[in-house]
């Protein structure tokens, strides 16, 4: 495929995944069926998801700084493939579940706020910057692999850590 094809799918996913958890937080599609049981425990499930990714992205790191390049590239294949169940899991979480509020007071409600809405902020431009870089490592184009790297690995990262932070803080608050 060439760079504008890749570029327009890139996009194409991006903006799709991005008009789904639109519509799903808004509640712009109703629930036509019984919640399953297993959906709550979806979001324990992600904040598990999003630790494991984190280790593995740091552990990927380390891997490269080693020149080891296979083992790099395989935690990445499996980091990517983790973060793509996390996405399923959270699309298939807020269909079926009502948003749920913060419910602390004083200055860990602004930290929590501060946390979610830059997590929420990176996570909607870090997808893009993620299939980038993935299909720039997968062609071994070294060179604009590492230029985008420099801007997805901590963005990325943060946004794994954030958003076990985030469940962290939330998690007392659910009704279910």
């Amino acid at each position: 495929m060439n760079d504008k094809l890749i570029a327009r799918v890139v996009y194409g996913i991006s903006i799709f995944v991005f008009i789904v958890v639109v519509i799903l937080n808004r509640k712009l599609i109703p629930v036509t069926i019984e919640t399953p049981s297993f959906v709550y425990f979806l979001p324990k499930l992600n904040a598990i998801i999003n630790g494991l990714c984190s280790i593995m992205l740091l552990t990927s790191l380390y891997q490269i700084k080693r020149k080891k390049i296979e083992l790099h590239k395989k935690i990445n294949i499996a980091t990517f493939c983790l973060s793509s169940m996390f996405l399923v899991s959270y699309i298939l979480f807020h269909y079926f579940v009502k948003e749920t509020s913060y419910g602390g007071t004083g200055f860990l409600k602004y930290i929590y706020y501060v946390i979610l809405i830059s997590h929420i902020f990176l996570a909607a431009i870090v997808l893009p910057l993620i299939l980038f870089s993935f299909n720039a490592g997968l062609k071994m184009d070294v060179e604009k692999h590492r230029k985008l790297v420099r801007y997805t690995f901590p963005i990325w990262l943060y946004v794994t850590i954030t958003g076990v932070l985030v469940y962290l803080m939330i998690s007392p608050y659910y009704t279910f």
